[in-house]
């Protein structure tokens, strides 16, 4: 019997947010890259709601695009409303959101893959993985792992012989659809699920669990009555999410989203049927996310609300469908149209596409190293939802990553893992690998202790060098960042060394701007510290200033009123790198390391973390058992030296 065999350097499996940027990563760093899909019409596909960004997932975007990735450049060609979010606040919780035409998205990375050399797209289901033993000299280098992936295998027989496997397999694996009593097994906007790779994944000792989601009803828009919302416009001035776009590229007529509310007899009409949502009916599994809940969820725990927000959104330019956001749902069809029609605007909306709750199967990402590598499988790489997270730039943020280190991991590199003092992405991907998540995780502002430092809008300025030295940002693109920041550091000092006098038009100036009077010299830094002044407004009396690029002017303006705190952050990382620095050895005994409390010992076998300040955040491992770790770590290093 003949078999069909092919060789190539890199499989990945799913071609969703993760899969497509893990795939771009491979296939630019020279790789011979296949990504596999159940259907090439879901490539980028956006299942659930129809914008990229968003408070702290506008960062992880600025982020991926610094790095050298696809979404951030992909959204600005597609985008048809663009929002900074929280510009009342502080800077480090701007964030930029755009809603996207979702077929228009699709179709451009889509189209973007089938443009890139050393990619091809292959539409089959991966059943079964393939690995065999490691040998004792793979064993030696920063990998314990017993096993390594060398191919994969379609559903129709062909294997594919590899080096690197990464697995971005979305809301697919063993996925089933539920509406009220209604049961589908199938995947994300009725495509066909995967149903066997899951078999694979735990014939390989690869612990599995059941997650779940939903989405709300889509409404044919013709049926919407926008006199009773409020409307909901972009900004004036669009800022893009790729650094490498021109602003002036993105200035364009921008269509509007409405705001309007369920009310009392939209949570009679649920509170009358939750016996019939298969949540509270007990028919659903997995657990779903616990900050973007169920209509029927805000209802039940939000017992005191006499209303929730619903924002309509449109699907897209070429298209009637509109988005209900803040009303996803499980509840039969009948309960879906009776309650939609209690808010104001839809009392006689058509349900284009009912809500759904979708379960799947993902893992327990502290099988993973911060590389998003298998411990116990080489060369197997995982990201996206299927690592227990939740969002599109999430997927895609680890997507990058584990394309990245499943290129390093071939060529021979070192595995690139970015801490919690330089990225979100290292906010994110620590907290997958380090903390029990019993929930899809999402990302937020708050889970980043540093940031002030991580802004979105200095991203570039934080990881540009880094994705040049990776391989996939290119020379020109780099050297442009190192010209902005030659810029921002040159106009720093000068104003820092400007000084204004008390001359009489200076002290009018003041005053004028309601701030105090001058009882002495001060530099424009200075002046710029006090809050009723900025940048722009200092032009009157800043004389010498040549023109300058906005994005510089905003990083200048950032450093300088906010300098005191930054600097307080600076000396926490500081410390915080003296932790991350002291590397614990892959081969390792915690049963030799006396004086550790039982609960610590075996948390530290279980999560085998890759250094001290990591180890510090495992839940059960307390400061003492660190003090004693590293007291270890100290006389093991002496040991070894000797030897």
């Amino acid at each position: 019997m003949l078999q069909n065999k092919i060789q190539t350097d890199v499989c990945v499996v799913g071609a969703g947010h993760a899969g497509c940027e893990a795939a771009l990563a491979c296939a630019r760093l020279g790789l011979e890259t296949v990504i596999f899909t159940v259907s090439v019409d879901s490539i980028a596909l956006m299942p659930c709601n129809p914008n990229v960004g968003g408070t702290s997932k506008g960062h992880l975007v600025r982020e991926i695009d610094a790095l050298g990735g696809e979404m951030g450049k992909n959204i600005d060609k597609t985008f048809i409303q663009s929002k900074m979010l929280n510009k009342s606040k502080g800077p480090a919780v701007h964030s930029l959101r755009a809603q996207a035409d979702k077929a228009e998205y699709s179709r451009q990375m889509r189209k973007v893959l089938e443009s890139q050399e050393h990619l091809r797209i292959r539409q089959a289901e991966i059943c079964e993985l393939l690995t065999e033993p490691c040998g004792a000299s793979s064993r030696a280098d920063s990998c314990i792992a017993a096993r390594k992936i060398v191919g994969v295998r379609t559903c129709t027989g062909t294997v594919y012989e590899c080096k690197a496997v990464v697995l971005c397999t979305g809301t697919y694996l063993k996925a089933r659809c539920l509406c009220g009593e209604t049961i589908t097994y199938t995947g994300p906007n009725g495509l066909q699920a995967a149903n066997h790779l899951s078999d694979s994944l735990r014939d390989l000792g690869i612990e599995l669990r059941r997650f779940k989601t939903g989405t709300p009803a889509r409404m044919d828009g013709r049926t919407i009555d926008y006199s009773k919302m409020e409307e909901q416009f972009g900004d004036e001035r669009i800022i893009p999410f790729s650094f490498s776009t021109n602003p002036e590229d993105v200035q364009i007529d921008q269509a509007s989203c409405w705001l309007t509310y369920t009310n009392e007899r939209t949570h009679e009409i649920i509170r009358a049927n939750l016996d019939r949502s298969p949540i509270y009916a007990g028919i659903i599994e997995g657990t779903g996310p616990r900050y973007c809940p169920s209509i029927e969820d805000k209802v039940v725990k939000f017992a005191d609300k006499d209303r929730h927000q619903v924002f309509i959104e449109p699907e897209g330019l070429h298209t009637n469908e509109m988005y209900v956001g803040g009303m996803s749902s499980s509840l039969p069809e009948d309960v879906q149209i009776a309650m939609y029609r209690t808010v104001p605007g839809l009392e006689n909306c058509e349900i284009v596409r009912n809500a759904y709750a979708i379960e799947y199967d993902c893992i327990d990402p502290r099988q993973l190293y911060p590389s998003l590598e298998f411990k116990d499988i080489r060369g197997l790489f995982s990201g996206g939802q299927f690592n227990g997270s939740s969002g599109y730039e999430e997927a895609a943020a680890q997507g990058l990553i584990a394309g990245i280190n499943a290129a390093m991991r071939i060529l021979g590199r070192e595995a690139v893992t970015l801490d919690r003092s330089q990225a979100y992405i290292g906010v994110l991907i620590d907290d997958l690998v380090t903390k029990e998540n019993l929930e899809p995780y999402r990302m937020m502002t708050s889970r980043a202790e540093y940031r002030l430092l991580l802004r979105q809008d200095n991203a570039d300025l934080r990881l540009r060098q880094i994705g040049y030295e990776i391989g996939l940002v290119p020379q020109e693109i780099y050297r442009s960042t190192l010209h902005k920041k030659e810029l921002i550091d040159r106009e720093i000092a000068r104003l820092k060394n400007t000084i204004v006098g008390a001359a009489k038009e200076n002290q009018e100036f003041l005053v004028s701007h309601g701030s105090a009077k001058l009882k002495t010299g001060m530099s424009l830094a200075e002046l710029m510290c006090r809050p009723e002044l900025s940048y722009e407004t200092l032009l009157e009396i800043d004389r010498e200033r040549s023109p300058l690029p906005a994005d510089v002017i905003e990083q200048v303006e950032i450093e300088i009123k906010y300098e005191g705190y930054i600097m307080r952050q600076l000396r926490q990382v500081e410390q915080f790198k003296k932790m991350e620095q002291k590397r614990i050895p892959v081969d390792i005994d915690y049963n030799d390391v006396k004086s550790l409390r039982l609960e610590a010992r075996q948390k530290l076998i279980a999560y085998r973390p890759v250094s001290v300040g990591q180890a510090s955040r495992i839940s059960g491992v307390s400061p003492a058992d660190i003090s004693v770790l590293l007291v270890y770590l100290e006389k093991y290093g002496r040991q070894k030296s000797d030897e």
